[in-house]
């Protein structure tokens, strides 16, 4: 008699070996499962200091946990905020940290405040550090599973984009 091993039988999954799982900031939104990067950076091409969160978190306390984390700063300098930053919590954490919150008000505030439009205009280079970000597919679709992986590439990601270019030609 032959001995046969059919599809499906095989020795318990739990018996190979010890699954290790760390933090994975991954959840769901109305775009599916993803995970959102909140970045402070100096400017077009250089991160200060990043995280991970879930897709269906919100993006102030990130935020505010990344600017408890760079501490203070020169007194008047300027930090363009997303308009997910604009609340008073976080506004108030960039005055105490010596800094100038330049983000709109959201267009159902009581009292809505004045702010430095074309300096504003200038957050499109952070946008533009995203999209290059987002280049890398390892990055735009989260092929790793734990967090200590995908900030690893993205730690890679940003360093390649802080290099500079420079074309040699023939």
């Amino acid at each position: 008699m032959f001995a046969r091993l059919y599809v499906g039988e095989s020795s318990p999954r739990w018996d190979r070996c010890f699954k290790n799982n760390g933090p994975q900031a991954i959840g769901k939104s109305r775009g599916g499962w993803n995970t959102k990067i909140h970045m402070v950076a100096a400017d077009a091409r250089t991160a200060i200091v990043f995280s991970l969160s879930p897709g269906n978190d919100h993006d102030a306390p990130h935020g505010r946990a990344l600017l408890e984390e760079l501490g203070p700063m020169p007194e008047g300098l300027p930090l363009l905020m997303d308009r997910a930053y604009e609340g008073n919590e976080t506004r108030q954490l960039v005055l105490d940290l010596g800094m100038l919150p330049i983000v709109p008000p959201k267009s159902n505030r009581l009292h809505p405040w004045d702010y430095a439009r074309a300096l504003y205009k200038k957050r499109n280079e952070i946008e533009r550090l995203f999209r290059r970000l987002k280049g890398f597919r390892r990055i735009f679709s989260r092929f790793e599973k734990l967090d200590v992986v995908f900030l690893a590439f993205l730690s890679f990601a940003l360093i390649v984009e802080a290099l500079p270019v420079s074309v040699n030609t023939p």
